[in-house]
């Protein structure tokens, strides 16, 4: 098993500081954490906390992608999704050029079905089969936007598709750490949903955008100037749909608040995702609550996740453990929306000194989305604070740590 101390993102972060000629002195300054902090950080001694993390990663003028060590080469190599992303990204790059005149042109039902059958497999983990069908979903969808010229229905639909499967592209790319075709992915995105007469979808964008702005700059407030643009031309309007876009923007605004260590901010955020679910609470029966929409979930299961979020974001791992305690999915939840709480869950417990919990969190993790789970930065991070809290790793747990690449 490689030495984990090899790759903690604290060795990183001594490079980086290394390079650029900071001593410990002066990054405790630029990043406003204390110099002891980083020391026991840089030293393995004790993971960095998201809060943490970011703050470093501004400091020193990287990626929060660069800090966790993505991508990870080679496991992608090992599991063979390397060589699929070449096609993805020859894919984006002709989006504008028509395809061969030999491919056959499908009707946009066809299209649709193709798409919305990536976009499933993308919520069940499966990157293996999205990558493999991204290729010819762009393709497709790029004929069907060429071919669909005439101002009206069929030209909004094919917008609209192709502002999904770049959108699939995009979501694909950063959870394997490819943040410049994820990029791309969303620079396609945006040029599309404008045309698909579907402001929603414009909204879906800019939260996808905040989310990758995020991970890629370490500039939270960058992502919250992106809510509130998307909240603003976003009116409440009494579709469940909208108010499903809207009640995920609020969460993601107040995840980024927290952050920033904003815990007012982040509270009011919250609490007007909470008045959105009470409100399609209150409506007429006959009008279905926000619910899952444009792949997003929202409900009262999902503030309550948001108040994990924010309890991790904000260093208050006790209460995360609580919060995470009380949580009940249901059977049929998104297997990636169920592995990403099981993971947040685990970071809570191994940051409470709970490890058994925490490694049967990231066990359950694994068996709801195995790609997922194995491709995830903070997996990494917690399988490392488990790593370093003994002395010897049980095997349970040294297998894990084989299988996630630690």
């Amino acid at each position: 098993m490689p030495d984990v101390q090899d790759k903690h993102a604290g060795t990183r972060i001594r490079e980086i500081r290394l390079i650029r000629d900071y001593t410990l002195a002066q990054l405790s300054q630029r990043s406003h954490v204390s110099t002891s902090q980083l020391s026991r950080v840089e030293n393995g001694e004790q993971p960095p906390s998201p809060s943490v993390l970011a703050a470093v990663a501004r400091a020193l003028g990287v990626t929060l992608s660069v800090l966790h060590g993505q991508p990870y080469v080679h496991m992608l190599q090992k599991d063979q999704l390397d060589r699929l992303l070449a096609p993805i990204s020859s894919a984006l790059d002709a989006w504008d050029i028509p395809p061969d005149d030999d491919m056959p042109q499908d009707s946009l039902d066809a299209v649709a079905g193709r798409v919305s059958a990536l976009s499933r497999l993308r919520a069940k983990g499966e990157f293996a089969q999205v990558a493999e069908g991204l290729p010819e979903a762009i393709a497709a969808t790029t004929l069907a936007v060429q071919t669909h010229t005439a101002p009206g229905a069929a030209r909004e639909r094919a917008h609209y598709l192709q502002a999904e499967v770049a959108r699939t592209t995009a979501i694909l790319a950063y959870r394997l750490g490819y943040m410049d075709l994820a990029r791309l992915a969303l620079a396609r995105m945006a040029a599309a949903a404008p045309h698909s007469g579907d402001p929603r979808q414009v909204a879906v964008e800019r939260y996808e955008r905040a989310v990758i702005t995020h991970a890629e700059t370490s500039r939270p407030d960058r992502g919250v100037a992106l809510v509130k643009q998307a909240l603003r031309d976003l009116e409440e309007d009494g579709d469940p749909q909208t108010s499903a876009v809207r009640g995920t923007l609020l969460l993601r605004a107040s995840a980024l608040s927290a952050v920033q260590q904003q815990k007012s901010a982040a509270s009011d955020w919250l609490e007007q995702a909470a008045e959105v679910v009470a409100a399609g609470e209150r409506a007429d029966a006959a009008q279905d609550p926000p619910g899952t929409r444009y792949a997003l979930a929202f409900g009262e299961l999902n503030v309550a996740l948001g108040r994990l979020d924010v309890a991790l974001l904000q260093d208050d791992h006790e209460t995360a453990v609580r919060v995470a305690s009380e949580v009940r999915l249901p059977a049929t939840y998104q297997p990636t929306r169920a592995a990403g709480f099981l993971i947040r869950k685990a970071a809570a417990e191994a940051w409470t000194a709970r490890h058994d919990a925490a490694l049967n969190s990231l066990l359950q993790a694994r068996q709801a989305a195995p790609q997922l789970t194995r491709y995830h930065p903070d997996v990494h991070q917690t399988v490392g604070t488990l790593l370093r809290a003994r002395q010897r790793a049980a095997d349970p747990l040294r297998q894990f740590a084989e299988w996630s690449g630690v």
